[in-house]
């Protein structure tokens, strides 16, 4: 008889208990709210963007090469009782025909009659060429020596010298002169209302820079 007393007591307690937990998790957080000592973290960004360099750009690109390729470079140690410093990289590299606009001189563009127009492009160009390090890795290095990093940056240096090559020894220079041929002419066409013939500048081809 006393043990059903004492639940008959505790059923009221645990109950009062049971809903201030269930307000708690109700009301709780819009009070933290109001608590000048609970607060959100109060983020601030400071950043001063200054202009550097304005270039102008008349560069059409024309053709786009990319590589794969297996680099393993390897440097000869100073001290001949030890073995050659080695890496080998899997390299993704890219390199980009173009015709820059800004070399074409007034002089260029001859008109022949009332249907033709005549004009003569500059010469095409490897305006950049670069290794794409975000799908490029390291494959492995051998007798580094704590300079692993030194000669992985020289293996990508020289990758990046086999891109140049391997992209004018493909004929990028000669895709870019075609693909010239068949986006100017409808272009120039379409604009004039002409017949467009394109002719080459007698002059020396320009490989570019590194991108």
């Amino acid at each position: 008889m006393n043990l059903v007393r004492l639940i008959r007591r505790l059923v009221p307690l645990l109950f009062l208990v049971a809903l201030g937990w269930f307000l708690w998790k109700k009301v709780g957080p819009a009070l933290d709210g109001l608590n000048p000592l609970v607060q959100e973290p109060r983020v601030t960004v400071t950043h001063n963007t200054v202009l550097t360099q304005v270039e102008a750009l008349g560069k059409l690109e024309l053709v786009r090469y990319r590589f794969k390729d297996v680099v393993e470079y390897k440097r000869a140690n100073r001290i001949t009782l030890l073995p050659d410093a080695k890496v080998a990289l899997i390299v993704a590299g890219e390199a980009t025909g173009c015709l820059d606009l800004r070399k074409i001189r007034p002089q260029d563009v001859v008109l022949e009659g009332d249907s033709v127009v005549r004009v003569f492009l500059p010469a095409p160009e490897l305006c950049n060429f670069q290794v794409r390090h975000d799908q490029s890795r390291v494959f492995s290095t051998e007798n580094g020596f704590f300079q692993d990093a030194d000669l992985v940056d020289q293996g990508y240096k020289y990758a990046e010298a086999q891109v140049r090559t391997a992209a004018l020894q493909s004929g990028i220079l000669a895709e870019t002169q075609r693909n010239a041929q068949q986006i100017l002419v409808p272009l120039l066409h379409t604009l004039t209302g002409r017949r467009v013939v394109l002719g080459q500048r007698l002059e020396l081809p320009t490989f570019g820079r590194k991108g």
